[in-house]
């Protein structure tokens, strides 16, 4: 099973965008991330989002570059704050790839989490648009396949 993780593009200071949705940039730099994903054809059964506005624009972007299944399925648990057990458990709960679309440091604690089995440890440096990819091995641990940021493909 490979699991993606996804931080969302980069988006507008709150006081400038109270939505926070991406700035050009994140377009820019979601898009050809996405791009770089549409020639390893990556199907998984859904592309799960907070439903922030940020997080629902990467989604979407990356949707152009991934098959998934179910298509964009917002979840209320994916916020920066929340807590990583129930997600974790429900990724442990279905043998199928997916793709999540999130936020700091939510996945920075889910991604230690899955890897380390302690939440705290900081494994990975996430990157605005960058794409993690995690793989379970048969004994059901994790570790990391491979990862893409923006700026390595300029």
């Amino acid at each position: 099973m490979r699991l993606y993780l996804v931080q969302h593009g980069e988006a507008h200071p709150e006081n400038v965008d109270p939505q926070r949705r991406l700035t050009d940039k994140g377009i820019h730099d979601t898009k050809k991330v996405a791009q770089f994903l549409r020639p390893l054809k990556l199907s998984v059964e859904a592309i799960w989002h907070s439903g922030k506005p940020r997080a629902s624009q990467t989604a979407q972007i990356l949707a152009s570059g991934v098959s998934a299944r179910q298509g964009l399925v917002q979840r209320d648990d994916l916020n920066p704050n929340d807590r990583v057990a129930p997600v974790r458990k429900a990724i442990e709960q279905s043998p199928h790839d997916r793709m999540i679309v999130g936020h700091l440091p939510f996945l920075g604690k889910l991604a230690a989490m899955l890897v380390t089995g302690n939440k705290d440890s900081e494994v990975l440096a996430f990157r605005y648009g960058g794409v993690v990819c995690l793989e379970r091995a048969d004994d059901g641990s994790w570790r990391l396949a491979w990862m893409v940021v923006p700026d390595f493909l300029d």
